[in-house]
C-alpha cells in the first residue's frame, strides 16, 4: 500500500509538471508574440519621430535665413518642458552631466 501511494504520489508529480511545462510553453509564445508586436510598435515610433526631427529641422532657419542643419544641432527638451536647438557637442557633454546627476541619485 505503501508503494501504491508512493508511485502515485510520483505519478501526480509528473502530471503536475508536465501540466506546468504545458502552460510556461502557452505563455513563452504568448510573450514572444507580444515581444514582436512591441518591437514592431517601438520601430514605427521610432520612424515617426525620425521624420518628425527631419521636417522640423526642413523648416528650421539661422539668422541669415539658411537652413539648420541636423548634422551640426540636435533638439533639445528640458525638464520645464521648453523645446530649443542646440549644438551637438553641447548637447553630448550635458547628457553625460545628467547621467552623473542620475547615477548619484540612485
Amino acid at each position: 500500500v505503501a508503494a501504491q501511494k508512493c508511485r502515485k504520489r510520483k505519478l501526480n508529480a509528473i502530471l503536475n509538471l508536465e501540466e506546468d511545462v504545458c502552460n510556461l510553453q502557452t505563455q513563452k509564445e504568448s510573450l514572444k508574440k507580444e515581444h514582436s508586436q512591441c518591437s514592431k510598435s517601438i520601430s514605427q515610433i521610432k520612424q515617426k519621430l525620425n521624420n518628425l526631427y527631419h521636417d522640423i529641422f526642413s523648416r528650421l532657419r539661422d539668422d541669415q535665413g539658411r537652413p539648420v542643419s541636423p548634422r551640426q544641432y540636435v533638439i533639445h527638451c528640458s525638464s520645464n518642458g521648453s523645446v530649443f536647438i542646440m549644438p551637438k557637442h553641447l548637447a553630448k557633454s550635458e547628457q553625460k552631466q545628467d547621467n552623473r546627476k542620475e547615477q548619484k541619485q540612485k
